[in-house]
């Protein structure tokens, strides 16, 4: 790669990956301070350096160690996140028959299930917190943004600031990442490089911070008892959310760049400011302004901070939104999700989607928020639990790619997975005492996107049984086809089958219904790869059944969505005799009831039910023209 290209993924690098985990600043300092004013057997200067040497550590530890150098290396053909693992351990339990290792690949797909769900409430929560704690920047400029009563209702500024930033950051989502992408990296590139001059400024003035590097005054912090070091790590690990997005990014910058990125921008940038807050504080041990906001001056440099602060605030916002629509695209592709509408928002770039029915969840999701805990340090208390959480489970998954795809000896990936697990069951545990907080929160939306998931992809299961299990062979498919009770009519017909080895039930329905067949017949199934794309020339895989009858698969990767117009174009390259513009499309439209004997709980079938009904159409997914598409009705009773 040549240096241009490399400098140009390292800036976008910035404004993507370390979105979330740069404006961390702007509340983490704050929150850690208002548990060090509870503690009187603490000294502050002990209590400042303290901190500091654990922020630096679990930054160190967590990102560069975990992340950076060990997990980004579980890559599925470029690809990072949490599903990435999910495919990786999945190809690897397709070819091991042991029932022992089917049955921990079955605990860690559902573990995995787990960590995808609880990035859904990740996303809800991290704009509402990045855009809040920005927005309380104005309360250090003016005290006009302050809580004020009217008419007997007392009235926060800042939260309809940040609500309207909110609503304006949601609304533009339908345009595209690609109108605003170009600025991300250069503007978080600024942001970095302002956080490193303010910190570096006051470190200048008293430079004894650096003591702080010393991991000794972290652990003297530790020594207290398990609920005071809960309450402490509950504030640290607020330092460190957004570690996941180096892992989710992976694909679209590669792990060269990103890890220029955080060593040569972020890294630095964030520390220097830790360590700036905590110079100013050990200078101003009775300040109860936010240490972030006053390491400027009063006055116009304090006003542009206020305005770069929101900037990156949206910045970080976005990429966790962008994340959600990534994750929803895979979730969908892999099965686990029923079919949204998805519109893609740059031809040249397929990962630039907009999914509308997520985004306007994730917005009603943050501005309720937003309204509900109407300060960071409130909204502090929901925070960290769903990403430690999808944290552990991350090492879980590693540890068994290391095992069953790499054949990493025993002695040293266990060892090496127990002490990141350490780490985050740590700040997992720590952030326990949240839950009656409002903890509550990202669990109980991880709660219901597990239900959806799981509930989606067992129904699947279900029906794909119950349509495929006593299934129409080739050679009884084409003898139907050869019956003189048959009459072929002219033109092509295309029926849809979920099994590339199956027959459609609407094309039996349609054959004993009208006693007829098209001279072309084109049985077409569309199979998700475990893998991220799958190159344009092996898409198409074409085989003849005879009489006229053809079998073509689609083959697409989790991280792309098929388009069914552009196969008919290349099967009808390949000398199959139908005409793409005026072919027949038939799909089954299943209509579920309840009441069966299907695997599944009661509220199960409804669920499933609801989801089947709401789902979009098969037909609209596949990018079908609607003129060309007949619908048959299969009541289906689960």
């Amino acid at each position: 790669m040549n240096p241009s290209a490399r400098i140009g993924l390292t800036i976008g690098a910035l404004g993507v990956v370390f979105g979330d985990i740069g404006t961390s600043p702007l509340y983490t300092m704050q929150v850690c301070l208002e548990w060090l004013g509870h503690r009187t057997d603490v000294t502050p200067s002990e209590g400042v350096l303290g901190i500091l040497s654990l922020i630096f550590w679990s930054l160190f530890l967590v990102v560069s160690v975990k992340y950076l150098y060990y997990v980004t290396r579980a890559d599925n053909h470029g690809e990072g996140g949490i599903f990435a693992l999910l495919a990786l351990i999945h190809a690897s339990s397709e070819t091991k028959a042991a029932a022992g290792k089917k049955r921990t690949s079955a605990v860690a797909i559902l573990l995995i299930l787990i960590g995808a769900a609880l990035l859904y409430g990740d996303g809800v929560i991290t704009p509402a917190i990045s855009v809040l704690g920005a927005a309380e920047g104005f309360e250090a400029v003016s005290p006009l943004f302050r809580p004020f009563e009217f008419i007997g209702t007392m009235v926060n500024p800042i939260v309809w600031i940040a609500c309207a930033i909110l609503a304006g950051l949601f609304w533009f989502q339908h345009k595209g990442t690609k109108q605003i992408g170009g600025v991300f990296g250069p503007i978080m590139l600024v942001w970095f490089a302002v956080l490193a001059a303010l910190g570096a400024w006051h470190i200048a003035q008293n430079p004894e911070v650096f003591r702080a590097l010393h991991p000794k005054y972290g652990l003297a912090l530790l020594e207290h008892s398990p609920r005071v070091v809960a309450a402490l790590l509950g504030a640290v690990v607020l330092a460190i959310t957004g570690a996941e997005a180096l892992y989710a990014d992976l694909g679209h910058f590669g792990r060269g760049s990103i890890t220029f990125a955080w060593y040569g921008a972020a890294f630095p940038g964030l520390v220097l400011n830790y360590f700036g807050q905590g110079a100013y504080i050990l200078s101003h041990p009775h300040s109860v302004e936010n240490p972030f906001f006053v390491l400027a001056p009063a006055g116009v440099m304090r006003g542009a901070l206020i305005g770069l602060s929101i900037a990156a605030a949206v910045i970080a916002s976005q990429a966790l939104i962008s994340g959600a629509y990534s994750l929803t695209r895979q979730a969908i592709q892999l099965g686990y999700f029923p079919r949204l509408m998805i519109k893609y928002t740059n031809a040249e770039h397929s990962g630039q989607i907009y999914v509308p029915l997520v985004n306007t969840l994730l917005a009603l999701g943050a501005i309720l928020t937003v309204a509900a805990f109407g300060s960071s340090s409130h909204l502090a208390a929901a925070y960290g639990i769903a990403v430690t959480g999808t944290m552990a489970i991350t090492t879980v998954a590693f540890f068994i790619v290391t095992r069953s795809n790499w054949n990493w000896p025993l002695w040293f990936t266990g060892p090496l997975c127990a002490f990141f697990l350490l780490i985050d069951l740590a700040f997992f545990l720590s952030n326990a005492h949240k839950i009656a907080d409002g903890g509550w929160l990202p669990l109980a939306i991880g709660a219901a996107l597990l239900a959806i998931m799981y509930t989606w992809k067992t129904g699947r299961t279900e029906i794909f049984q119950r349509v495929y299990g006593n299934n129409v062979t080739e050679a009884e498919l084409t003898a139907i086809a050869r019956s003189k009770h048959v009459t072929r009519v002219g033109g092509s017909a295309v029926f849809m089958v979920g099994s590339p080895n199956g027959t459609p039930i609407a094309l039996l329905h349609h054959v004993k219904s009208n006693r007829a067949l098209h001279q072309t017949v084109v049985l077409l199934s569309i199979m998700t790869e475990e893998v991220p794309t799958v190159p344009t020339s092996e898409q198409l895989t074409l085989n003849e059944v005879g009489e006229g009858i053809w079998r073509a698969v689609g083959h697409y990767g989790y991280m792309q969505s098929p388009n069914v117009a552009a196969l008919m174009d290349e099967i009808k390259a390949r000398h199959v005799p139908i005409n793409p513009q005026a072919t027949t499309y038939f799909f089954n439209r299943e209509m579920i009831i309840t009441g069966g004997n299907a695997r599944m709980w009661e509220w199960q079938k409804s669920l499933y039910a609801f989801l089947g009904r709401n789902a979009r159409p098969a037909k609209d997914y596949y990018q079908i023209p609607p003129s060309q598409i007949i619908e048959i009705g299969l009541p289906l009773q689960l």
